[in-house]
């Protein structure tokens, strides 16, 4: 596989409370689970960290500034979606996404059994083969809102290269 130069690199993060209900949608994937990410939109912290990513990597406006929350516009809206409106800009202004990797943080449920659906979905919205897209869970040992399981959190960096997306 040949390297990749990196033009601009850009970093998001995240972080929803969990309130009962679900399923929790992590990274476009709906894991059964009995709580939800609470949110204007669907509330998806990876796609919101990746959004933000992306946003950062042009000095843009975060995610909440583009997609307010007092927009009702956005309410339940799909961040897949709007991941794709920001993917959009990303390649008006002549690039395309090379690498992304990210971390995230829940103390339930457990994500081993669905990184590789939250992969494929993230290499399929980004047009990036899978081996392109890192994914790690970690847990918050008990500590912090993480910890306690009332929040879930994702960080982010994002690698963009100029011109067409890799393949």
């Amino acid at each position: 596989m040949s390297e990749l130069s990196i033009h601009r690199i850009g970093l998001g993060t995240d972080l929803h409370r969990l309130e009962p209900g679900g399923p929790l949608r992590i990274g476009g994937v709906d894991i059964p689970f009995d709580k939800h990410a609470a949110g204007h939109s669907d509330g998806d912290v990876v796609l919101h960290a990746v959004t933000d990513a992306l946003l950062g990597a042009f000095g843009l406006p975060d995610i909440g500034e583009r997609f307010p929350d007092t927009d009702l516009a956005y309410k339940g809206a799909d961040s897949r979606g709007l991941l794709k409106l920001v993917l959009d800009d990303v390649r008006t202004r002549g690039h395309a996404v090379a690498q992304v990797d990210l971390v995230i943080h829940a103390e339930r449920p457990k994500l081993t059994g669905f990184k590789d659906a939250i992969r494929m979905c993230l290499a399929d919205i980004l047009d990036l083969p899978p081996d392109r897209v890192g994914i790690k869970a970690k847990t918050g040992e008990g500590l912090d809102a993480v910890g306690r399981g009332e929040a879930i959190a994702c960080t982010a960096i994002v690698g963009l290269t100029a011109g067409s997306p890799v393949k």
